[in-house]
């Protein structure tokens, strides 16, 4: 029996739970459970789907390790030039972001650093390194993951609008016209020192790790190290 399916079920339960705890069951679960316990059952599926999906990656992997194309030279300094913006973008969306749980200020200054760049920037560092590893890698077992990881991300951030024009109104409707949901719609922008200079550590660090832990050599290090 392919192992193939399994994943791919694994992956969409990760995906779907997600989105249905984040949206139309958190409410009346939080009701039910209070915040504490809403977020004990949260973490509870997300741990077990994400078992469920590491699981299941093994023997796909197993079944079809050879990679469906060769990103070859071109696909690796893409992959590492988007890494290393993944990474700062990451970065910045740990400071000063009004889309985390009990961040929305009750004024919403104009956005600086990496929320010039995307009001979404933590979801698209993963949507970028959903793409980049199914670029790289491009087993079918990393592809079926990468697209779980990408939906996850770009679809949860349409979701997550929603969510705040709804509970915040016009707060997060003029957050919304002031920033972008795609990167560099409204203009190129720079991130702001932080993020550029603990991204870039992180990327190195992230990269330089790859290789160390026994995976394939990634970022410059696929070519220098």
């Amino acid at each position: 029996m392919s192992p193939f399916p399994g994943l791919a079920l694994a992956a969409a339960a990760f995906v779907g739970t997600h989105f249905a705890l984040s949206h139309p069951l958190r409410a009346p679960l939080v009701a039910r459970l209070g915040e504490k316990g809403f977020m004990a059952v949260y973490a509870l599926v997300a741990f077990a789907t994400l078992g469920l999906t590491s699981h299941a990656y093994g023997p796909a992997k197993a079944a079809a390790p050879a990679p469906m194309w060769d990103a070859g030279g071109a696909g690796w300094w893409l992959a590492t030039a988007l890494m290393w913006l993944a990474a700062v973008l990451f970065t910045g969306s740990l400071r000063g972001n009004p889309a985390l749980p009990g961040m929305a200020p009750d004024t919403f200054p104009p956005p600086r650093g990496v929320f010039r760049i995307t009001r979404h920037p933590m979801n698209w560092a993963f949507a970028i390194w959903a793409f980049v590893h199914a670029l790289v890698v491009a087993t079918p077992a990393a592809v079926i993951v990468s697209l779980a990881i990408a939906t996850l991300a770009l679809v949860g951030s349409l979701l997550q609008d929603r969510k705040k024009e709804a509970l915040l109104g016009d707060k997060w409707t003029g957050w919304e016209a002031r920033t972008s949901l795609v990167p560099f719609a409204r203009g190129f922008a720079l991130p702001d020192g932080f993020a550029l200079v603990v991204g870039t550590i992180l990327w190195l660090a992230i990269t330089w790790a790859h290789g160390a832990l026994g995976y394939q050599r990634a970022g410059i290090f696929h070519f220098f190290g």
